[in-house]
Protein backbone atom coordinates (compact mmCIF):
# COMPACT_ATOMS: atom_id res chain seq x y z
CA UNK A 1 0.00 0.00 0.00
CA UNK A 2 1.10 3.45 -0.40
CA UNK A 3 2.34 5.46 2.20
CA UNK A 4 -0.41 8.50 2.50
CA UNK A 5 1.89 11.40 4.31
CA UNK A 6 -1.41 13.92 4.50
CA UNK A 7 -3.46 11.01 5.93
CA UNK A 8 -0.44 10.41 8.81
CA UNK A 9 0.30 14.33 9.47
CA UNK A 10 -4.06 14.84 9.89
CA UNK A 11 -3.33 12.89 13.64
CA UNK A 12 -0.95 15.21 14.72
CA UNK A 13 -2.52 18.14 16.40
CA UNK A 14 0.97 19.73 17.02
CA UNK A 15 1.63 20.49 13.15
CA UNK A 16 -1.32 23.30 13.70
CA UNK A 17 1.26 25.19 14.66
CA UNK A 18 2.99 25.63 11.36
CA UNK A 19 6.61 24.72 12.35
CA UNK A 20 8.42 22.07 9.94
CA UNK A 21 9.52 19.59 12.86
CA UNK A 22 13.17 18.09 12.11
CA UNK A 23 13.56 17.58 15.24
CA UNK A 24 12.46 14.23 15.54
CA UNK A 25 15.48 12.36 16.99
CA UNK A 26 15.31 14.43 20.15
CA UNK A 27 11.69 13.92 20.30
CA UNK A 28 8.95 12.88 17.83
CA UNK A 29 5.14 14.93 17.66
CA UNK A 30 2.31 12.86 19.20
CA UNK A 31 -0.34 11.52 17.42
CA UNK A 32 -4.02 12.38 18.55
CA UNK A 33 -4.63 8.44 19.84
CA UNK A 34 -1.53 8.60 21.90
CA UNK A 35 -2.58 11.49 23.21
CA UNK A 36 -6.17 9.85 23.82
CA UNK A 37 -5.00 7.22 25.71
CA UNK A 38 -2.50 8.76 27.94
CA UNK A 39 -5.75 11.21 28.95
CA UNK A 40 -8.30 8.43 28.52
CA UNK A 41 -6.05 6.23 31.67
CA UNK A 42 -5.73 9.10 33.61
CA UNK A 43 -9.79 9.40 33.75
CA UNK A 44 -10.01 6.14 34.43
CA UNK A 45 -10.05 4.52 37.51
CA UNK A 46 -6.91 2.91 38.27
CA UNK A 47 -4.95 1.07 41.51
CA UNK A 48 -1.92 -0.96 42.04
CA UNK A 49 -2.20 -3.62 39.80
CA UNK A 50 -4.41 -6.31 41.26
CA UNK A 51 -7.19 -9.02 40.40
CA UNK A 52 -10.02 -7.65 43.39
CA UNK A 53 -10.96 -4.66 41.89
CA UNK A 54 -11.61 -3.25 38.42
CA UNK A 55 -9.74 -0.29 39.07
CA UNK A 56 -6.73 -2.96 39.86
CA UNK A 57 -7.40 -5.38 37.00
CA UNK A 58 -7.27 -1.92 34.47
CA UNK A 59 -3.92 -1.27 35.71
CA UNK A 60 -2.81 -4.84 35.12
CA UNK A 61 -4.00 -5.08 31.30
CA UNK A 62 -2.43 -1.67 30.58
CA UNK A 63 0.83 -3.00 31.76
CA UNK A 64 0.26 -6.42 30.33
CA UNK A 65 -1.25 -4.86 26.82
CA UNK A 66 2.27 -2.80 27.42
CA UNK A 67 5.03 -5.51 27.29
CA UNK A 68 2.74 -6.97 24.64
CA UNK A 69 2.75 -4.04 22.34
CA UNK A 70 7.02 -3.03 22.90
CA UNK A 71 7.25 -7.57 22.55
CA UNK A 72 5.43 -6.88 18.78
CA UNK A 73 7.38 -3.99 17.88
CA UNK A 74 11.03 -5.45 19.32
CA UNK A 75 10.39 -9.04 18.27
CA UNK A 76 10.87 -9.89 22.02
CA UNK A 77 9.02 -11.89 24.80
CA UNK A 78 6.45 -10.14 26.74
CA UNK A 79 8.64 -11.39 30.14
CA UNK A 80 11.49 -9.70 29.00
CA UNK A 81 10.21 -6.12 28.57
CA UNK A 82 11.43 -3.83 31.36
CA UNK A 83 9.82 -0.39 31.27
CA UNK A 84 11.91 2.57 32.91
CA UNK A 85 11.75 6.27 33.24
CA UNK A 86 13.99 6.70 30.51
CA UNK A 87 16.53 4.94 28.18
CA UNK A 88 19.76 6.50 30.35
CA UNK A 89 18.07 5.40 33.60
CA UNK A 90 17.63 1.73 32.55
CA UNK A 91 21.19 1.36 31.18
CA UNK A 92 22.40 3.08 34.32
CA UNK A 93 20.29 0.14 36.81
CA UNK A 94 21.20 -2.26 34.45
CA UNK A 95 25.21 -1.23 34.32
CA UNK A 96 25.25 -1.37 37.87
CA UNK A 97 23.52 -4.50 38.56
CA UNK A 98 25.91 -6.10 35.97
CA UNK A 99 29.09 -4.72 37.31
CA UNK A 100 28.41 -6.63 40.56
CA UNK A 101 30.06 -9.74 39.05
CA UNK A 102 32.99 -7.62 37.13
CA UNK A 103 36.33 -7.08 39.12
CA UNK A 104 39.92 -5.96 38.13
CA UNK A 105 41.20 -7.39 34.84
CA UNK A 106 38.08 -7.48 33.72
CA UNK A 107 37.10 -5.38 30.68
CA UNK A 108 34.12 -3.60 28.83
CA UNK A 109 34.40 -1.98 25.14
CA UNK A 110 32.65 1.21 24.33
CA UNK A 111 32.23 3.44 21.13
CA UNK A 112 32.99 6.92 20.51
CA UNK A 113 29.96 6.93 17.96
CA UNK A 114 27.39 6.37 20.96
CA UNK A 115 25.08 8.66 22.63
CA UNK A 116 26.82 9.22 26.91
CA UNK A 117 24.09 7.31 27.47
CA UNK A 118 25.40 4.24 25.88
CA UNK A 119 29.18 5.32 27.49
CA UNK A 120 28.73 7.05 30.52
CA UNK A 121 27.37 4.43 32.78
CA UNK A 122 29.85 1.48 31.60
CA UNK A 123 32.66 4.12 32.15
CA UNK A 124 31.54 4.80 35.48
CA UNK A 125 30.02 1.17 36.60
CA UNK A 126 33.72 0.17 35.09
CA UNK A 127 35.97 2.35 37.36
CA UNK A 128 34.06 1.67 40.63
CA UNK A 129 34.79 -1.91 39.92
CA UNK A 130 38.62 -1.49 39.03
CA UNK A 131 37.36 -2.61 35.13
CA UNK A 132 39.21 -1.87 32.26
CA UNK A 133 37.27 0.46 29.40
CA UNK A 134 38.42 0.20 26.36
CA UNK A 135 37.32 2.43 23.46
CA UNK A 136 36.45 1.21 19.52
CA UNK A 137 36.90 4.18 17.68
CA UNK A 138 34.88 5.03 14.17
CA UNK A 139 36.04 6.73 11.30
CA UNK A 140 35.51 10.37 11.40
CA UNK A 141 35.83 10.65 7.64
CA UNK A 142 32.95 7.96 6.70
CA UNK A 143 31.41 8.51 10.19
CA UNK A 144 31.51 4.27 9.79
CA UNK A 145 32.03 2.43 12.64
CA UNK A 146 33.78 -0.95 11.60
CA UNK A 147 33.44 -4.38 12.99
CA UNK A 148 37.00 -4.58 13.58
CA UNK A 149 36.98 -1.76 15.59
CA UNK A 150 35.56 -3.27 18.18
CA UNK A 151 36.64 -7.46 17.31
CA UNK A 152 40.08 -5.71 17.46
CA UNK A 153 39.54 -4.76 21.60
CA UNK A 154 37.97 -8.17 21.96
CA UNK A 155 39.84 -10.09 24.49
CA UNK A 156 39.25 -13.49 27.02
CA UNK A 157 38.31 -10.63 29.72
CA UNK A 158 35.23 -8.61 27.92
CA UNK A 159 32.50 -9.01 29.82
CA UNK A 160 30.19 -6.31 27.80
CA UNK A 161 30.17 -4.60 24.40
CA UNK A 162 27.76 -1.15 24.65
CA UNK A 163 27.00 -0.26 20.72
CA UNK A 164 24.58 1.81 19.47
CA UNK A 165 22.30 0.62 16.23
CA UNK A 166 22.42 4.31 14.85
CA UNK A 167 24.42 7.05 15.69
CA UNK A 168 21.94 9.64 17.24
CA UNK A 169 24.26 12.51 15.44
CA UNK A 170 24.99 11.20 12.04
CA UNK A 171 22.58 7.93 11.49
CA UNK A 172 25.40 5.59 10.99
CA UNK A 173 24.05 1.84 11.96
CA UNK A 174 26.90 -0.15 12.25
CA UNK A 175 26.64 -3.99 11.24
CA UNK A 176 25.30 -5.13 14.93
CA UNK A 177 25.33 -9.15 13.97
CA UNK A 178 28.46 -9.27 12.95
CA UNK A 179 29.97 -7.28 15.93
CA UNK A 180 27.67 -9.48 18.04
CA UNK A 181 28.93 -12.30 16.50
CA UNK A 182 32.26 -11.55 17.60
CA UNK A 183 31.61 -10.33 21.12
CA UNK A 184 29.55 -13.59 21.79
CA UNK A 185 32.83 -15.59 20.54
CA UNK A 186 34.75 -13.38 23.37
CA UNK A 187 32.21 -14.19 25.88
CA UNK A 188 30.64 -11.11 26.21
CA UNK A 189 27.34 -9.44 26.54
CA UNK A 190 26.15 -6.92 24.05
CA UNK A 191 23.97 -3.84 25.29
CA UNK A 192 22.69 -2.25 21.90
CA UNK A 193 21.63 1.40 21.84
CA UNK A 194 18.23 1.17 20.24
CA UNK A 195 17.14 4.81 20.68
CA UNK A 196 17.20 6.16 17.19
CA UNK A 197 17.02 3.04 15.41
CA UNK A 198 13.64 1.86 16.35
CA UNK A 199 11.62 4.72 14.95
CA UNK A 200 13.12 4.25 11.55
CA UNK A 201 12.97 0.28 10.65
CA UNK A 202 11.75 -2.67 11.72
CA UNK A 203 13.65 -3.95 14.66
CA UNK A 204 14.42 -7.67 15.40
CA UNK A 205 16.40 -7.96 18.53
CA UNK A 206 17.13 -11.67 18.01
CA UNK A 207 18.70 -11.04 14.59
CA UNK A 208 20.38 -8.28 15.85
CA UNK A 209 22.46 -10.53 18.10
CA UNK A 210 21.81 -7.94 21.21
CA UNK A 211 22.01 -9.33 24.73
CA UNK A 212 20.26 -6.05 26.11
CA UNK A 213 18.32 -3.71 23.56
CA UNK A 214 17.23 -0.68 24.60
CA UNK A 215 14.76 2.76 23.25
CA UNK A 216 12.72 5.30 23.99
CA UNK A 217 8.98 5.65 23.18
CA UNK A 218 8.79 8.91 22.88
CA UNK A 219 11.22 8.72 19.87
CA UNK A 220 8.34 6.47 17.65
CA UNK A 221 5.37 8.76 18.62
CA UNK A 222 4.88 7.79 21.73
CA UNK A 223 4.98 9.27 25.57
CA UNK A 224 8.05 10.42 27.57
CA UNK A 225 9.38 6.43 29.05
CA UNK A 226 12.34 4.26 28.33
CA UNK A 227 11.90 0.44 27.21
CA UNK A 228 14.68 -2.58 27.83
CA UNK A 229 14.23 -5.77 25.69
CA UNK A 230 15.88 -8.78 26.77
CA UNK A 231 15.49 -12.69 27.27
CA UNK A 232 13.70 -13.62 30.04
CA UNK A 233 16.29 -16.38 30.96
CA UNK A 234 18.92 -13.55 30.99
CA UNK A 235 17.16 -11.30 33.50
CA UNK A 236 16.70 -14.21 35.74
CA UNK A 237 20.45 -13.99 36.28
CA UNK A 238 20.84 -10.30 36.66
CA UNK A 239 19.93 -8.97 40.49
CA UNK A 240 19.28 -5.18 40.83
CA UNK A 241 19.32 -3.54 44.38
CA UNK A 242 15.53 -3.30 45.40
CA UNK A 243 12.97 -2.81 48.21
CA UNK A 244 12.50 -6.15 50.50
CA UNK A 245 9.08 -5.71 49.41
CA UNK A 246 8.76 -5.39 45.89
CA UNK A 247 9.20 -8.26 43.55
CA UNK A 248 11.79 -10.47 42.60
CA UNK A 249 9.72 -11.59 39.61
CA UNK A 250 11.20 -10.94 35.83
CA UNK A 251 10.62 -8.60 34.74
CA UNK A 252 9.14 -6.88 37.91
CA UNK A 253 12.41 -6.52 40.12
CA UNK A 254 13.55 -4.13 37.28
CA UNK A 255 10.72 -1.25 37.59
CA UNK A 256 11.38 0.42 40.69
CA UNK A 257 7.66 1.86 42.28
CA UNK A 258 5.24 1.97 40.47
CA UNK A 259 4.79 2.16 36.98
CA UNK A 260 2.93 5.18 34.84
CA UNK A 261 0.02 3.63 33.63
CA UNK A 262 -0.96 6.48 31.41
CA UNK A 263 2.79 6.28 29.88
CA UNK A 264 2.45 2.42 29.07
CA UNK A 265 -1.30 2.86 27.46
CA UNK A 266 0.52 5.66 25.16
CA UNK A 267 3.19 3.54 24.34
CA UNK A 268 0.87 0.43 23.54
CA UNK A 269 -1.33 3.38 21.39
CA UNK A 270 1.73 4.22 19.26
CA UNK A 271 3.01 0.97 18.52
CA UNK A 272 -0.49 0.34 17.18
CA UNK A 273 -0.23 3.73 15.19
CA UNK A 274 2.80 2.42 13.77
CA UNK A 275 1.41 -0.94 12.69
CA UNK A 276 -1.36 0.85 11.07
CA UNK A 277 0.57 3.62 9.19
CA UNK A 278 -0.99 1.46 5.92
CA UNK A 279 -4.04 -0.69 6.12
CA UNK A 280 -3.13 -3.59 6.66
CA UNK A 281 -4.25 -7.14 8.32
CA UNK A 282 -2.66 -9.87 10.22
CA UNK A 283 -1.40 -9.90 13.74
CA UNK A 284 0.38 -6.22 15.20
CA UNK A 285 4.18 -7.40 14.25
CA UNK A 286 3.25 -8.39 10.37
CA UNK A 287 1.25 -4.96 9.73
CA UNK A 288 4.14 -3.72 11.73
CA UNK A 289 6.20 -5.10 9.18
CA UNK A 290 4.47 -3.87 6.42
CA UNK A 291 4.24 -0.63 7.49
CA UNK A 292 7.59 -0.09 8.81
CA UNK A 293 8.71 -0.99 5.36
CA UNK A 294 6.11 1.58 3.71
CA UNK A 295 7.72 3.99 6.09
CA UNK A 296 11.25 3.09 5.51
CA UNK A 297 10.74 4.52 1.96
CA UNK A 298 8.65 7.26 2.69
CA UNK A 299 11.75 8.41 5.01
CA UNK A 300 14.34 7.58 2.71
CA UNK A 301 12.67 10.12 -0.51
CA UNK A 302 12.37 12.58 2.00
CA UNK A 303 15.86 12.30 3.02
CA UNK A 304 16.99 11.89 -0.35
CA UNK A 305 15.31 15.01 -1.42
CA UNK A 306 16.88 17.14 1.92
CA UNK A 307 20.43 16.00 0.78
CA UNK A 308 20.51 16.48 -2.48
CA UNK A 309 19.09 19.98 -1.64
CA UNK A 310 21.61 20.54 0.43
CA UNK A 311 24.16 19.00 -2.13
CA UNK A 312 23.59 22.42 -4.70
CA UNK A 313 24.20 24.88 -1.44
CA UNK A 314 27.20 26.55 -1.70
CA UNK A 315 29.11 26.60 2.17
CA UNK A 316 26.77 23.85 2.95
CA UNK A 317 29.46 21.20 4.85
CA UNK A 318 27.77 17.64 5.52
CA UNK A 319 29.16 14.76 8.26
CA UNK A 320 29.59 11.29 7.33
CA UNK A 321 29.94 9.71 3.85
CA UNK A 322 25.82 8.85 2.36
CA UNK A 323 25.35 5.26 2.25
CA UNK A 324 22.21 2.94 2.65
CA UNK A 325 23.41 1.94 6.18
CA UNK A 326 22.10 5.17 7.91
CA UNK A 327 18.89 6.22 9.36
CA UNK A 328 17.34 9.59 7.68
CA UNK A 329 19.26 11.67 9.70
CA UNK A 330 21.95 14.69 8.50
CA UNK A 331 24.28 16.66 10.32
CA UNK A 332 25.62 19.39 8.69
CA UNK A 333 26.90 23.19 8.99
CA UNK A 334 27.51 26.20 6.80
CA UNK A 335 30.40 27.82 6.78
CA UNK A 336 30.94 31.39 8.60
CA UNK A 337 27.36 30.45 10.35
CA UNK A 338 27.98 29.27 13.67
CA UNK A 339 25.35 26.43 14.14
CA UNK A 340 23.69 28.11 17.13
CA UNK A 341 22.98 31.32 14.83
CA UNK A 342 21.45 28.76 11.97
CA UNK A 343 19.48 26.81 14.70
CA UNK A 344 17.87 30.64 15.77
CA UNK A 345 17.69 31.77 12.38
CA UNK A 346 15.78 28.89 11.02
CA UNK A 347 13.65 28.49 14.09
CA UNK A 348 12.56 32.39 13.21
CA UNK A 349 11.41 30.68 9.26
CA UNK A 350 9.42 28.12 11.11
CA UNK A 351 11.41 25.51 10.81
CA UNK A 352 12.91 23.13 13.56
CA UNK A 353 16.52 21.87 13.21
CA UNK A 354 18.53 22.17 16.56
CA UNK A 355 22.09 22.41 16.61
CA UNK A 356 24.25 20.62 19.26
CA UNK A 357 26.26 17.63 20.26
CA UNK A 358 22.75 16.16 21.25
CA UNK A 359 24.42 14.16 23.97
CA UNK A 360 26.77 12.25 21.89
CA UNK A 361 29.42 14.09 22.83
CA UNK A 362 32.60 11.99 21.85
CA UNK A 363 31.40 11.41 18.76
CA UNK A 364 31.02 15.77 18.22
CA UNK A 365 34.24 15.80 19.22
CA UNK A 366 35.62 13.02 17.62
CA UNK A 367 34.47 14.77 14.06
CA UNK A 368 36.14 18.18 15.39
CA UNK A 369 33.03 19.82 16.28
CA UNK A 370 33.69 20.26 19.66
CA UNK A 371 30.58 20.04 22.37
CA UNK A 372 28.99 22.88 20.27
CA UNK A 373 27.89 20.00 17.52
CA UNK A 374 25.89 21.14 14.30
CA UNK A 375 22.96 20.86 12.85
CA UNK A 376 20.93 17.71 12.93
CA UNK A 377 17.81 17.31 10.32
CA UNK A 378 15.61 14.41 11.09
CA UNK A 379 13.23 12.89 8.97
CA UNK A 380 9.75 11.54 10.72
CA UNK A 381 6.60 9.33 9.76
CA UNK A 382 4.85 13.04 9.37
CA UNK A 383 7.52 14.98 7.06
CA UNK A 384 7.05 15.72 4.10
CA UNK A 385 8.11 17.34 0.81
CA UNK A 386 7.17 20.80 1.70
CA UNK A 387 8.79 20.81 4.92
CA UNK A 388 11.98 19.64 3.07
CA UNK A 389 11.91 22.63 0.81
CA UNK A 390 11.18 24.83 3.56
CA UNK A 391 14.72 23.87 5.37
CA UNK A 392 16.28 24.02 2.15
CA UNK A 393 14.75 27.37 1.39
CA UNK A 394 15.82 28.82 4.88
CA UNK A 395 19.42 27.09 4.64
CA UNK A 396 19.79 28.89 1.06
CA UNK A 397 18.98 32.24 2.76
CA UNK A 398 21.52 31.74 5.61
CA UNK A 399 24.53 30.33 3.20
CA UNK A 400 23.77 33.65 1.05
Amino acid sequence: MAYDVAAVRAHFPALDEGAAHFDGPGGSQVPDVVADAVAGTLRAAVANRGVMTAAERRADEVVLGARQAMADLLAGTPAGIVFGRSMTQLTYDMARALAKEWGPGDEVVVTTLDHDANIRPWVQAAQARGVTVRRADFDPDRGELDVDAVADLLTERTRLVAVTAASNLLGTRPDLPAIAERAHAAGALVYVDGVHLTPHGLVDVGSFGADFYACSPYKFLGPHLGVLAADPALLETVHPDKLLPSSDAVPERFELGTLPYELLAGTTAAVDFLAGLVPGEGSRRERLTVSMAALERHERAMHERLEAGLAEIAGVVSYGAPGRSRTPTTLFSLNGVASADAYRLLAERGVNAPASAFYALECSRRLGLGDGGAIRAGIAPYTDESDVDRLLKGVRELAG
